[in-house]
């Protein structure tokens, strides 16, 4: 992995470096990457729970990893859930689908996004951090969107108060590098790949495909009839393609 001279200046000049860790394979192989060129005082590993709609496991997963580091963790956690922003949009919004789509990410930007902002912005104050760089698992093998970004660059969000960067430290990687970069640092990925999903974070995602679809609901048959009857209530479908999950997980 090469690592940007900013990102090595950053590293020198104090900057607080976040892991957002979802529990997913090419976040616990970013965070392992990130120990090897920035000093544990500097990296703060954060998790936005998503309770039961996530893979069991996946928040023990990263604060263990966390905490075998001896790095601080933070848990992330919105006032609402996907349920909850289902349910108001269409009491108040009928006559358009009520769930999240590829193009209106509210689940991202609410559930995950938002709060980790949050409480990284309250970490940084109580430690004395101006300047973050905000660390994500993305992969240019992943898709088109991902391919395109850079690996390195300054946030949008930055103000008189902080300075953010987003630093992709695993972006070059193929998946067969991540697993390799996990086995070689003695750790195991969660337990879901080796079920059979491709990629972890919610158990049933709007863009998630076939395969792990069909994995999540053998593996959590209760969040799938939570999921259906919230389909049938509202009469829309939570996955782009518009197909029940329920013949789509079969």
């Amino acid at each position: 992995m090469q690592i940007p001279k900013d990102v090595e200046a950053l590293a020198a000049s104090g900057a607080l470096f976040v892991a957002n860790h979802s529990g997913g394979k090419d976040s616990q192989a970013q965070l392992i990457k990130m120990l090897e060129v920035i000093p544990p005082a500097q990296i703060v590993v954060v998790h936005a729970s998503l309770g039961e709609l996530e893979w069991p496991g996946a928040l023990e997963l990263a604060r263990d990893q966390a905490a075998e580091a001896g790095l601080n963790f933070i848990v992330a956690k919105a006032s609402k859930t996907l349920f909850d922003m289902v349910e108001r949009r269409f009491e108040n919004r009928p006559e358009v689908p009520s769930w999240p789509s590829a193009s209106h990410r509210q689940c991202t930007s609410d559930l995950k996004r938002g709060p980790i902002q949050r409480e990284v912005r309250r970490y940084a104050k109580a430690n004395g951090f101006k300047v973050i760089v905000n660390c994500l698992g993305l992969r240019a093998q992943e898709s088109p969107g991902r391919a395109k970004r850079r690996s390195f660059s300054r946030m949008g969000i930055s103000n008189s108060v902080n300075t953010w960067f987003e630093w992709l430290p695993v972006h070059d990687l193929s998946t067969i590098e991540v697993f390799g970069i996990i086995e070689a640092a003695g750790q195991t990925p969660h337990y879901a790949y080796a079920l059979g999903n491709e990629r972890l974070s919610c158990v049933f995602c709007i863009m998630a495909s076939k395969n792990d679809l069909v994995n999540g609901a053998a593996n959590n048959p209760a969040l799938l009839a939570k999921y259906d009857a919230l389909e049938k209530r509202t009469g829309y479908t939570m996955h782009m393609n518009r197909i029940p999950l329920v013949e789509l997980a079969a």
